[in-house]
C-alpha cells in the first residue's frame, strides 16, 4: 500500500483527522495528488471531537428482541449488539473486508484452510483478555444442531483449532475465497468461551459501549468502553437507542431535537427532509431490497406456476414511482444488486404482465383463489402501500389478493416464515455466496420459503470452491437465473437506504451494508458542536 493510500484509508475511516492528512501529505509533497473530492466537505466532516450522547431513533424493534447473536434479527437489536460487540472482521464503506479483532489472515492457494492472527490484548468489558478459544467457541455456537440464523455460513466450517493463543485456523469443506466476509457476519459476534443462555443478556463483549439498561424494543442505553481496542473510537461517552416504530413519530423526533439519528426515512415525505436547513438527508446505494417471500411448505405455494402467476401480477415500475418515489430501481426476483459484480445484468427483466399471470395461475388451477398478502409497515416504509398496489394490479389480471394488516411489533416472530405470503426486507449481503447461503440455501435458518432446490444447492457450493472468477460468475449468474424463475420470492425492488441525521452530527463515508452507518454510527460519528 502507498502512503497516500494508507493516509487516506485513514483519514476516511476516521483514524486521523482532516488537518492532520492535510499536514502529512503536505510534508510528503503529495498534496496535489490528492482527489479534492476527498477534501471537500461533502466528503470529509470536521474534525471529530469526544463527549456527548448519541441517540438513535430506530426503526425495526421489538419486545421480543434478544441479546443472543444467532437470532438477531431487528435493526435495533442489531445496532445494540454492534455497540457492545465485535467480529473478526469488519466491512468498509467501499464494502471491502478489513482486520477488526483479527489482526490479519491469511489463506491456502486453494483457498480451504484460513489462518487468522489475533490482535493482542483485547479485553472483554470485565476485564477478560480475548484469545483463540473464545472466537472457536463464538463461531462452534453457529455450527451443528443450532437455531442461528448464521448456521448457513458457518456450515462449510469443517475444523477450527487454535495454534497459540492469538491465532486460529479454520479448515472449510471446500475453497471460498470470501471467507473473510463470512467472519464479519454480526451473528458470529465473539463472546466469552461458554457464554450461553441468560448470560447472553447480559451483553458482554469486546464493542464500544459498556451495556448498562436493555429493554427490548424499547431502549438501550451503553457507556464508553474506556479499553476499546480501536485507539481513539467512540468518540461519544454515551449512546441511546429507541425504539420507535412508526415513520412520522421517528422523524418529528429528529425534528424536535428528540433524536440525533433515524432511519428508515419515509420516501414520500424524504424530500422534506432533503430541504430541512438542520438536518442532513442521507441516501446511499447498498444492497437492501424488498421481497414477498411465499411458504412453499403451504399449498398452493408449492407450486411454480402459482409463484409465477403472482410475480407477474406485480408492477414493479408502479412500486418504484409510487412506493420509494424513485428511491431505488426495479428487481429481477433475486437478491443481487446491480453493484456486486456477479450481477446477471444479461437476465431477461421479470415485467408486470396480466396475461401470463392468468395462464400461470389457469395452469395451476388457481385463477379463482384469494391469495393473502400478510403486511405490515415495519416490513419496510411503505410496505402497506405496495401491498395495495399488488391488490390493484392482480384485480386488473383477474385475480384476487386480500392484503392482511398485521401488527408491527411481533411482525418478525409471529408473521414471517409463520404465514404463507409476507411482505419483507433484506439488508442485503457484500457477497453472492452469503446472501443466498443465508437465505436461499435448503438449510439456512432464514430460508423463509422453505424452497429446495437440488440444482440450485449444488450450484452454490460449486461457486463458493470455484476460483477463477469467469466460471465463478458463470455459476452465480444460473443461480440467479433459477432463483428468479423457479424461485419462491419476489423480488420487486431494490431501495436506497434513507436515513436522516441533525447538522451537528459528524461522519465520514457511512456505510450501506446496514442501516446506520453499518450499525456503527456510535462508533465512528462524533458530534462537531
Amino acid at each position: 500500500m502507498s502512503k497516500l493510500k494508507e493516509l487516506e484509508t485513514l483519514l476516511t475511516g476516521g483514524k486521523i483527522t482532516r488537518r492532520e492528512f492535510i499536514a502529512r501529505v503536505s510534508a510528503l509533497g503529495l498534496l496535489a495528488a490528492v482527489s479534492p473530492a476527498l477534501l471537500s466537505s461533502s466528503a470529509v466532516a470536521a474534525d471529530p471531537k469526544r463527549g456527548g450522547r448519541i441517540r438513535l431513533g430506530s426503526a425495526g424493534g421489538a419486545t421480543t428482541d434478544s441479546m443472543d447473536p444467532g437470532t438477531l434479527s431487528q435493526t435495533m437489536s442489531q445496532t445494540v449488539n454492534q455497540c457492545i460487540r465485535s467480529q473478526l472482521v469488519e466491512v468498509d464503506y467501499k464494502g471491502e473486508a478489513i482486520p477488526e479483532l483479527a489482526e490479519s489472515w491469511e489463506a491456502t492457494p486453494d483457498a480451504a484452510k484460513w489462518v487468522f492472527k489475533l490482535r493482542k490484548g483485547v479485553e472483554f468489558h470485565n476485564g477478560k483478555t480475548m484469545d483463540a478459544e473464545d472466537v472457536i467457541y463464538s463461531f462452534n455456537v453457529h455450527r451443528g444442531e443450532t437455531k442461528s440464523a448464521a448456521k448457513g455460513v458457518a456450515e462449510p466450517i469443517k475444523d477450527i483449532q487454535a495454534d497459540g493463543k492469538d491465532t486460529v485456523i479454520f479448515t472449510l469443506a471446500e475453497g471460498n475465497a470470501d471467507f473473510p466476509y463470512i467472519a464479519s457476519d454480526y451473528h458470529i459476534s465473539i463472546i466469552p468461551k461458554g457464554t450461553a443462555g441468560k448470560d447472553l443478556e447480559k451483553g458482554m463483549g469486546t464493542g464500544p459501549f459498556i451495556l448498562q439498561t436493555w429493554e427490548p424494543g424499547v431502549r438501550f442505553f451503553g457507556k464508553r468502553n474506556p479499553n476499546y481496542f480501536k485507539e481513539g473510537r467512540p468518540y461519544f461517552d454515551e449512546v441511546e437507542i429507541i425504539g420507535i416504530s412508526d415513520t412520522n413519530a421517528r422523524t418529528n423526533a429528529l425534528m424536535t431535537g428528540q433524536v440525533d439519528l433515524i432511519n428508515r426515512c419515509e420516501p414520500k415525505t424524504f424530500d422534506r427532509l432533503e430541504k430541512a436547513p438542520d438536518v442532513q438527508a442521507l441516501k446511499l446505494e447498498g444492497a437492501r431490497h424488498y421481497t414477498i417471500p411465499m411458504l412453499t411448505t403451504i399449498k398452493p405455494y408449492d407450486n411454480n406456476d402459482v409463484r409465477l402467476g403472482l410475480k407477474y401480477i406485480i408492477d414493479r415500475k408502479q412500486m418504484i414511482s409510487q412506493v420509494l418515489r424513485g428511491y431505488g430501481y426495479v428487481g429481477n426476483d433475486h437478491p443481487i444488486p446491480k453493484i456486486n459484480k456477479y450481477f446477471a445484468k444479461e437476465l431477461p427483466q421479470r415485467e408486470y404482465d396480466p396475461d401470463k399471470a392468468k395462464f400461470h395461475l389457469k395452469k395451476a388451477g388457481m385463477l379463482d383463489h384469494a391469495f393473502k398478502l400478510h403486511a405490515a409497515d415495519t416490513a419496510f416504509p411503505g410496505a402497506i402501500d405496495a401491498s395495495v398496489l399488488i391488490q390493484e394490479s392482480a384485480a386488473k389480471a383477474g385475480v384476487k389478493v386480500q392484503v392482511v394488516r398485521e401488527p408491527d411489533d411481533g411482525y418478525w416472530d409471529n408473521v414471517w416464515i409463520k404465514k404463507e405470503w409476507v411482505q419483507c426486507y433484506w439488508s442485503g449481503r457484500p457477497t453472492a455466496d452469503w446472501m443466498f447461503s443465508l437465505a436461499y440455501a435448503a438449510d439456512a435458518n432464514w430460508n423463509d420459503t422453505k424452497w429446495n432446490h437440488p440444482k440450485f444447492n449444488e450450484l452454490l457450493k460449486a461457486a463458493r470452491a470455484e476460483l477463477d472468477d469467469k466460471k465463478r460468475r458463470e455459476l452465480y449468474v444460473e443461480c440467479q437465473r433459477i432463483v428468479s424463475d423457479e424461485g419462491a420470492t419476489p423480488v420487486p425492488a431494490f431501495a436506497l437506504q434513507l436515513s436522516a441525521a441533525d447538522k451537528k452530527c459528524g461522519f465520514n463515508n457511512p456505510a450501506a451494508n446496514w442501516e446506520f452507518d453499518g450499525f456503527r454510527a456510535p462508533e465512528r460519528w462524533w458530534f462537531t458542536s
